[in-house]
């Protein structure tokens, strides 16, 4: 047969494929793991267990593209190489503010040491520090309060251990924080140079640092030590220490414990370069990823620039009273009991409809994981329509076939329920039923399902409030209110579990205002930290986010804008897919994938039919507008 020519497009993509074959093998010939999964994908680059995911290249890559792949793929490479997640975990600080810093530098002494070992890196990874610094936009911040101090301590070790040069997008943000930290602790910077190789004691100098930095007190540098003295007498006790320390099943958990686990791993989430918007370092396995599961890594409470934070200056007055807390901590079980059997009365008039709603989706889904059969086997199921072969000639050998299944990404959903008051009655009874129904059903096919919703613990403000005029009411405070987020439902909990958390919902006095934006990053938050291929996010509102208490004392739309600003980085720059459906008013005017619904009744439909569209390969575009009837 004759072969095609040879284009100019077809030898550019011979090109890059060859390209990427390239990368894959050299990244894992450094990390030293020859069954390392090296992929290229639009999604985040994200290194986890034994899967490393970059950025894909553009259809023509410049060289500059092509230096940035390779930047994310040395930087994955040498994380595996040298860098021992259990001891980073176990020297880390509690703190989230130091613990950036001591993830960050972490970050930097890995990159640096391959800088050191391969100078090839160097160009490299310099290129990808400048793309990262871009796409954050933080080339022109003008204060601290836009500078992130972790990244300008990375890029100043960088420069000092590896010789990487301070890139021009970074400089702005280095010289706010340059005289502030040669001043509080150039002596111990200076000592972190000689212990590159030495992963352990530069986790005891970078706490340090931290300590000079004021990020870590007195006490907390006695407990590091004390822990050393521990471990020093018997080194196997480390992986039981370090499995007390791993989160338990977030079933019930209190607040405290729940703020210790959104801590803990969601600082593991964001280690290494995690704080960009370009790279993800996980430091955990498989296994662990598995048991962080249960409560996945919200952000950490007075830290609304979660996703671009940089860009919008969004303030929060006071964190200190905000609340992610279980549905079953919030009410006595009795109770509970008694809200589900309300919430079963509502299901009985909806069953008929609602299980053909379920069962559709069901079809859609499985249809799907449909299998596939391979033919001309040397063993498996005999192949009756091979068998007029062998009547013809008695000498052909038997056929068998196999059936096989046909790749089906794992998924996970999480579905963000308003909670605010202009909810209440039929919408949020239909809302509560729907994600009843959506568990149960997407549970039967292999697909995990988180429920949370939101709202604030007071009206009109509460202690944030109260703290406000105790300080004679500073000028633009930012939020002020007491953010309440509900775990109805964990991702990795059976829905026999969870059921009756759902009726929560019927609460009366539970739904009070929304602060849309936070939330939606807090389910965002947790929804990275999942290990799954495919990541929904539907959110269920009724509106713009409405809190009396801010718009009072900010611009009238101040919460809306930060809703919009939100939206636009999880759309723009997120692996996880968002749609959201509006009640009673229209929300396609925030988000691009959206439907408005004039009547509560239809909400099943809507969220049927369009998760059922986003487990298509390419998801057919969204209608805006859907009208009931």
């Amino acid at each position: 047969m004759a072969q095609l020519p040879k284009t100019k497009a077809n030898a550019k993509q011979d090109a890059t494929a060859a390209f990427k074959s390239a990368v894959g093998t050299t990244v894992r010939a450094i990390a030293g793991q020859a069954e390392l999964e090296v992929s290229f994908s639009s999604d985040r680059p994200i290194l986890t267990g034994d899967k490393a995911r970059l950025a894909n290249l553009p259809r023509v890559p410049t060289r500059r593209d092509i230096a940035v792949a390779r930047g994310q793929a040395d930087a994955m490479a040498m994380r595996l190489a040298a860098h021992d997640a259990k001891l980073h975990a176990r020297r880390a600080p509690a703190d989230p503010e130091a613990r950036a810093v001591f993830d960050a530098l972490e970050q930097a002494r890995v990159e640096s040491l391959g800088c050191q070992r391969m100078q090839g890196m160097k160009a490299n990874i310099a290129e990808m520090i400048d793309d990262r610094l871009i796409r954050a936009n933080l080339g022109q911040v003008e204060n601290r309060d836009d500078a992130p101090l972790a990244e300008a301590l990375g890029l100043m070790l960088r420069q000092k251990m590896a010789g990487i040069p301070i890139p021009s997008s970074g400089e702005a943000m280095v010289d706010l924080w340059r005289e502030h930290i040669e001043q509080k602790a150039e002596t111990s910077i200076e000592a972190l140079s000689g212990l590159v190789e030495d992963q352990d004691q530069f986790a005891r100098a970078v706490r340090t640092v931290l300590h000079d930095l004021d990020l870590l007190t007195d006490a907390d540098m006695e407990t590091g030590d004390q822990d050393d003295d521990e471990e020093t007498g018997d080194d196997s006790s480390d992986t039981g220490r370090n499995e007390e320390q791993t989160p338990q099943d977030g079933e019930g958990d209190s607040e405290d414990a729940e703020a210790n686990e959104d801590q803990r791993s969601g600082s593991s989430e964001e280690s290494g370069e995690a704080d960009s918007e370009d790279m993800e370092l996980v430091d955990m396995d498989d296994d662990q990823l598995a048991d962080a599961g249960e409560d996945a890594p919200p952000p950490p409470q007075g830290d609304p620039g979660d996703f671009g934070s940089n860009q919008f200056p969004y303030k929060i007055f006071s964190s200190e009273f905000d609340e992610i807390i279980s549905a079953a901590d919030l009410c006595p079980p009795e109770e509970l009991e008694q809200l589900r059997a309300l919430l079963d009365k509502q299901l009985e008039s909806l069953a008929g409809a609602v299980a053909r709603l379920a069962n559709k989706l069901q079809r859609r889904l499985l249809a799907q994981q449909n299998r596939a059969w391979q033919f001309d086997l040397e063993e498996g199921v005999l192949d009756p329509a091979r068998l007029p072969r062998i009547i013809m000639d008695p000498m052909q050998p038997l056929s068998y076939k196999a059936e096989s299944d046909t790749e089906f990404r794992d998924t996970v959903v999480t579905l963000l329920i308003d909670n605010s008051g202009s909810m209440r009655g039929r919408p949020i009874t239909i809302a509560a039923i729907c994600g009843d129904i959506l568990a149960r059903t997407l549970e039967r096919c292999a697909v995990k399902v988180e429920i949370l919703g939101f709202t604030t613990r007071a009206w009109k403000g509460g202690k944030s409030r109260e703290k406000w005029l105790e300080a004679n009411r500073p000028a633009s405070p930012g939020r002020l209110n007491d953010t309440r987020h509900i775990i109805y439902k964990s991702a990795d909990q059976p829905w026999r579990h969870a059921r009756r958390n759902l009726g929560l919902m019927m609460r009366e006095g539970l739904l009070k205002e929304n602060i849309d934006g936070e939330a939606l990053q807090w389910a965002h938050k947790r929804l990275l930290g999942r290990p799954e291929q495919r990541r929904i996010l539907m959110v269920i509102s009724d509106g713009a986010p409405v809190d009396d208490s801010t718009q009072s004392v900010n611009a009238g739309n101040y919460l809306e804008a930060h809703l919009r600003h939100v939206i636009e980085d999880i759309e723009t720059r997120s692996p996880v897919q968002l749609v959201a459906i509006g009640i009673g008013h229209d929300v396609t005017r925030y988000y691009r994938r959206a439907v408005t619904l004039l009547d509560a009744e239809d909400l099943a439909g809507a969220i049927t039919d369009h998760l059922a569209a986003l487990f298509e390969e390419e998801p057919p575009r969204m209608s805006r507008r859907k009208r009931a009837g």
